[in-house]
């Protein structure tokens, strides 16, 4: 048995996690699905990157959990990397599903392409409250586009705005991700065009975790609304020993 902690992306909480979670607790392991500071319910949406790390950090640390399978999903890349880098203790193998790998010194918006950057700098001025979200004709095609229509509107409703400053601001670590001494793991769903296929997931990012195994899987990034027995089936891929 393995105990896995699912760290989502932005706009989500843990909560979305649950039906792919349940097939992997089906299989006998303890999974995890906590929400990042800034993502819960009524937190503010001014917290920065720094403080929604120290939340997943905490998160371990009053469970007792150790020897995770630390997963994070897009925007949850950033959180795991961070969580390694304070906590290494804790992990067995970190696991990035079509998620940011970041270096010291570098933000989200440093890794997105720059079309990307200047739609959220707008959706943010014109809220007015530090959050920042993603108009529903982006998230259709480009995020859940293995999805029909209904699912994709369902899926969108459970959104909640997202703290912009989590994605400008610059990661702190003493140790970059390839020279971690964890294993690590990148699941690539191949018809993720959340990123364009000509600025991509696997290998412009996977490649900076310097050694990892790499799990392939058919679907869009929102493969845990799509379809989560598939996103389950990877994760335990990328997660076994």
């Amino acid at each position: 048995m393995s105990t896995y902690v699912l760290v989502h992306g932005a706009w989500h909480t843990g909560a979305e996690f649950e039906p792919v979670a349940a097939p992997i607790r089906a299989a006998g392991h303890q999974v995890y699905t906590p929400t990042i500071k800034g993502n819960r319910p009524g937190d503010a949406k001014t917290t920065g990157l720094k403080e929604a790390i120290q939340s997943i950090a905490d998160y371990l640390a009053e469970n007792n959990l150790k020897d995770v399978i630390l997963l994070g999903h897009s925007y949850g890349g950033m959180i795991i990397t961070g969580v390694a880098d304070l906590a290494p203790e804790r992990i067995r193998r970190l696991v990035y599903w079509n998620a940011f790998v970041p270096n010291n010194g570098e933000c989200l918006n440093d890794m997105v392409p720059p079309h990307y950057i200047g739609l959220f700098d707008t959706i943010a001025a014109e809220r007015g409250d530090g959050s920042v979200v993603l108009p529903f004709p982006v998230w259709r095609e480009a995020f859940i586009n293995d999805a029909d229509l209904e699912t994709a509107q369902r899926a969108y409703n459970i959104l909640n705005p997202h703290p912009m400053a989590t994605f400008t601001d610059k990661i702190t670590l003493k140790t970059n991700p390839a020279e971690m001494p964890l294993a690590k793991s990148y699941i690539n769903c191949t018809e993720d065009i959340a990123m364009p296929h000509s600025h991509p997931w696997h290998p412009r990012l996977s490649e900076k975790l310097g050694l990892f195994r790499l799990v392939q899987v058919s679907g869009s990034h929102e493969l845990c609304f799509s379809d989560p027995a598939r996103l389950a089936k990877a994760i335990m891929e990328a997660g076994r020993d």
